[in-house]
């Protein structure tokens, strides 16, 4: 009989993430023990202002605990990332499973990495490697002219934005990808729900991030 196993869900934003954790749950299925964390925990109203994108900053968008977005500096919460990636290495998961598709980290020492970024973004390349149409939906109309700078493919990306926090339409913003033949949802708070919505207002398959990960968690059960 294997052991439970147990991992650390890490989000760049507060804890708990009930539109994530339990779906991916859901989906990964077997004996998982799952604890969160989050790197904008215990921040006061005043520090999470504090981390709004200035000029030249990349941003993310993220769920708070209350449920409503906010945008915040990808360059400043990285580095709150980190000491808390370097802290949970210390706590003897099996792994760690970062929630967030846009941010490389550093390697750990001593804890197994599920790396949603890399694990999405070599995915999306495999299979666009025969598609001449990819289209990508981001949280953020920002992120569109971020999105090159992050995320390099060799096929070149239709790019489209619809929030999963702030009650975008999606099957509307959708519509925009309509002429590709693959799209990928590439954030991890688009739910399973949502891709119902993209896809039945276009024709491509459409791959969920959250899924990807999922399904490269159930590799290590």
């Amino acid at each position: 009989m294997t052991r439970k196993l147990r991992l650390a869900f890490v989000t760049i934003g507060e804890t708990p993430r009930v539109d994530i954790v339990p779906e991916m749950l859901a989906d990964i299925g077997g004996d998982v023990e799952a604890v969160e964390f989050g790197a904008m925990d215990d921040l006061t109203e005043a520090e999470v202002a504090a981390l709004t994108p200035l000029s030249g900053e990349t941003s993310f968008a993220t769920r708070r605990r209350n449920g409503s977005e906010v945008t915040i500096s990808k360059e400043r919460i990285e580095i709150r990332l980190e000491e808390l990636l370097q802290r949970i290495d210390n706590e003897g998961f099996d792994a760690v499973v970062l929630l967030c598709t846009g941010t490389h980290v550093a390697p750990l020492k001593k804890t197994l990495m599920i790396e949603s970024q890399r694990i999405v973004d070599s995915m999306v390349e495999a299979m666009a490697a025969s598609s001449k149409r990819l289209g990508v939906l981001l949280p953020l109309e920002r992120q569109i002219e971020e999105f090159p700078k992050r995320h390099v493919f060799n096929t070149t990306a239709t790019l489209a934005a619809a929030s999963p926090y702030a009650g975008d339409d999606m099957a509307d913003k959708a519509k925009l990808l309509a002429g590709c033949d693959l799209v990928v949802m590439h954030c991890m708070g688009y739910s399973n729900a949502m891709r119902a919505e993209v896809r039945s207002a276009i024709s491509a398959p459409v791959l969920l991030s959250r899924r990807i990960v999922s399904g490269a968690i159930r590799q290590i059960l």
